[in-house]
């Protein structure tokens, strides 16, 4: 049985993937029910926020905010990862086709701000604060020593720095762009030793990639 400190960061993320890989088996019953499917990720993304609301106590590493200009230099790297994001890679590396499906596709007006809206709220605030919990509070000092809240994030090993990063390179559809934004969040946990600043990058690099795909129209991004 998982301690709560594991728990805590690791349930959220279990519960997310798990929602994508059920989404396939969901979707025909929320059509056949006359339920529009995108409605599974509203519901992802509500039960990833009341774990995370549940465990609230339990993420001691949020409870020190750094210092305003820390969030600048957080800022800069999410947008370089965002630019490296969007670079038009070959299909080994991921890239993804253009011809890719419209999510939004047939959606009114208004719809399409909601829908919108919703995804731009889960990408650039719920998701940041889930993902790096995992990844870099969790699995990369988790990698150094299974008691990891006693490492200390300026003394993680190039070991866990790197081989969290691969890992979190498979979690994305663009692996390469994935392994860089791991290794650019990892450092900046090393670095500033404070869990918000690479949350903060993280939700600048989804926040632009979302405003961005919104303004050209890139929707195979989503």
């Amino acid at each position: 049985m998982p301690n709560q400190p594991t728990l805590a960061r690791t349930l959220p993320f279990a519960i997310y993937i798990l929602f994508l890989i059920m989404g396939d088996m969901f979707t025909p019953m929320l059509r056949d029910a006359g339920i529009d499917a995108k409605w599974l990720y509203v519901m992802r993304l509500a039960s990833v926020l009341l774990v995370l609301l549940y465990f609230a106590k339990s993420y001691t590493e949020l409870s020190k905010l750094p210092p305003l200009s820390d969030f600048f230099y957080a800022a800069v790297a999410g947008v370089i990862v965002f630019v490296i994001r969007i670079f038009p890679y070959s299909e080994w590396m991921g890239g993804i086709s253009a011809s890719d499906s419209n999510p939004i596709a047939g959606y009114s007006e208004l719809e399409t701000v909601l829908w919108v809206s919703v995804r731009l709220m889960g990408a650039a605030l719920l998701v940041p604060i889930m993902e790096e919990l995992f990844w870099r509070s969790y699995l990369m000092r988790w990698f150094d020593r299974s008691d990891f809240m006693t490492v200390n994030p300026e003394r993680i090993t190039i070991y866990a720095y790197v081989g969290s990063a691969c890992l979190f390179a498979l979690e994305n559809r663009i692996w390469l762009a994935g392994l860089f934004a791991g290794l650019v969040y990892g450092e900046l946990y090393k670095t500033y030793k404070n869990l918000w600043v690479p949350i903060f990058a993280h939700a600048t690099t989804n926040a632009v990639l979302g405003v961005w795909l919104v303004v050209t129209g890139h929707c195979q991004y989503w």
